[in-house]
């Protein structure tokens, strides 16, 4: 691999001095390695091209350079918006090699071709990231023109021009055209192709973070009502991230993170991996559901109660609580079900505190996440060797936002978040009233719900510290057996505790069946043609009964 701090000098390409020799243009903005590419190149007897702040760095490090202004006989204009948009520029990189007409042309204007385009573009997506959020103006004036058409034209004529947008494949491109002795015309086709479409890859994810942002900044869409969802679904992911394999060992499966060049990674694309094997596939389906059930439990509203703790399992909570002492989460969250609770996904929305890991012990768990590791907690946790402890900093609330789905055909789309109920406008529809203390039980209940697999009912109850859950009845065909199997989970817990469903009851039979159990307490949306039997259970039973008008389905 060529060194590209100091490059290797060969001799020029026989045949191929003067107006013969090949020729490179160099326009770019992240000059990263730039130097030491075009020192090798000219080291092997190639004229470099080169624009504006590119052209005056390589000077300074004692190269010749030919100005493009010279090349097209057209000075810069506008702030050097206009400079690489010419014929001869893009003559000399699109005429056909193998086309005689085109070659004949291209001799007839005076234009010797141009063999490589080494471009990379303005950071549009770097600065569009910047908070506080730069100008309108600000933000247009990072829109490349020039940039793109040329790595468009070049990856086009493959074929002819070596095409290259990143930094990190000068090496790799130079060892190859040494590897030529300095003929361009000697590099193989495969590897043209790959940089072709490398670089279709890049001006398609900068079309893509173009259009996304300017569909979020345009004054003239908010007054939309369906600004949140975008009028033509665009998606760019970042560098393929290799899995072992997919849900089954047959299937092959990578991530890609979803920034863009220059921008911060988010999520768990932006979280610190502290030893133990690399995350699989069904490892990244829990982490994120434990990170929505945490994240539900992040904002002020919370602040009473600053330990969330959620154990996760093929995605869906085991157990989920909330406290003022994060051991206290942990051993509710685990008495939610313990069974179930074996190879778990473990979050938390705080630091895991030494006595938090020493209580976590050796109990059988996959991938624990939280936003850091107090002193010595880190250690006592990495005693079990294929743990996978991740750190997230800055576990932000789970604001509302677009999400999407592929399906068969298509995409889904919808917005997504922390169910949003006003408390004030709940109705207590039995003759059994609400206390205070019910509603902030309430309040944790729907939060949880909101975020467990449909259909579903969970069971809580309040703590010494906070609340629980004691049983959770997860993707059932039908509510009574989704009851059902929250009482089987929670046991004598289920002895007054508050039961939670993330839709009504089309029949009286949930709620007679809740009664036998010992629910005590039922809240739900409502909007069921038997809403009036299911009331008149609850009343027969002494049961409270809380419609919130809000269904929180989740498939």
């Amino acid at each position: 691999m060529v060194d590209l701090g100091q490059p290797t000098l060969s001799t020029s390409v026989p045949g191929k001095e003067g107006v013969n020799a090949p020729r490179a243009l160099i326009s770019v903005y992240d000059k990263t390695g730039v130097t030491a590419f075009a020192t090798a190149l000219t080291a092997m007897g190639w004229q470099i091209l080169s624009t504006g702040g590119t052209a005056r760095l390589l000077r300074e490090n004692g190269l010749e350079v030919i100005d493009v202004t010279d090349v097209t006989g057209h000075p810069e204009v506008f702030d050097g918006r206009v400079k690489t948009l010419h014929p001869a520029i893009h003559a000399a990189i699109l005429a056909r090699g193998d086309n005689p007409d085109d070659m004949s042309t291209l001799d007839e204007l005076g234009y010797p071709r141009i063999d490589l385009v080494a471009v990379n573009l303005y950071p549009f997506e770097e600065v569009a990231a910047q908070d506080p959020p730069v100008s309108e103006a600000d933000l247009i004036e990072m829109i490349d023109i020039g940039g793109p058409t040329l790595v468009r034209a070049s990856a086009k004529s493959h074929a002819d021009v070596l095409i290259v947008t990143n930094p990190d494949d000068y090496g790799e491109l130079l060892e190859t055209i040494q590897e030529a002795n300095g003929d361009p015309a000697a590099v193989d086709i495969s590897i043209r192709q790959r940089l072709a479409l490398i670089a279709y890859q890049r001006t398609a994810a900068y079309d893509v973070a173009l259009a996304n942002t300017l569909a979020n900044r345009f004054e003239f869409l908010e007054d939309k009502a369906e600004e949140t969802l975008p009028e033509k679904l665009l998606v760019s992911g970042g560098h393929r991230i290799p899995l072992r394999y997919g849900e089954n060992p047959h299937q092959p499966a990578a991530f890609y993170p979803s920034q863009g060049p220059g921008e911060a990674p988010g999520g768990l694309a932006a979280a610190q991996q502290h030893g133990g094997k690399a995350l699989s596939f069904n490892n990244y389906l829990d982490l994120d559901a434990a990170l929505r059930f945490c994240r539900s439990c992040v904002g002020p509203e919370w602040s009473q109660w600053p330990h969330s703790c959620v154990i996760i399992k093929h995605t869906n909570a085991c157990g989920v609580a909330l406290s003022t002492n994060q051991v206290a989460a942990w051993d509710d969250a685990l008495a939610s079900d313990p069974e179930s609770a074996f190879g778990c996904v473990i979050a938390f929305n705080s630091p895991i505190t030494k006595e938090t890991a020493e209580r976590i012990g050796n109990h059988f768990v996959e991938c624990i996440i939280a936003p850091g590791y107090e002193d010595g907690a880190l250690k006592i946790l990495s005693e079990k060797k294929n743990r996978r402890l991740l750190t997230l900093e800055g576990m932000t609330p789970l604001d509302m936002q677009t999400q999407f789905r592929q399906i068969d055909g298509g995409w889904l789309a919808q917005t997504e978040g922390a169910p949003i109920i006003d408390w004030s406008d709940v109705q207590c529809v039995t003759k059994a009233q609400v206390n205070p203390e019910q509603v902030d039980l309430a309040r944790f209940g729907v939060t949880v719900c909101a975020q467990v697999k449909s259909n579903c009912v969970i069971f809580i109850q309040p703590t010494e510290t906070g609340f629980a859950t004691v049983g959770i009845g997860p993707g059932q065909t039908s509510r009574v057996e989704a009851v059902r199997i929250a009482a089987r989970r929670a046991g004598e817990r289920a002895q007054g505790a508050m039961m939670v469903s993330d839709a009504f009851f089309p029949f009286r039979d949930g709620i007679d069946t809740s009664h036998e159990i010992g629910i005590t307490a039922v809240i739900q949306p409502g909007g069921s043609i038997r809403d009036s039997e299911v009331i008149e259970a609850a009343d027969e039973h002494g049961m409270m009964m809380l419609f919130t008008g809000t269904r929180l389905f989740r498939h």
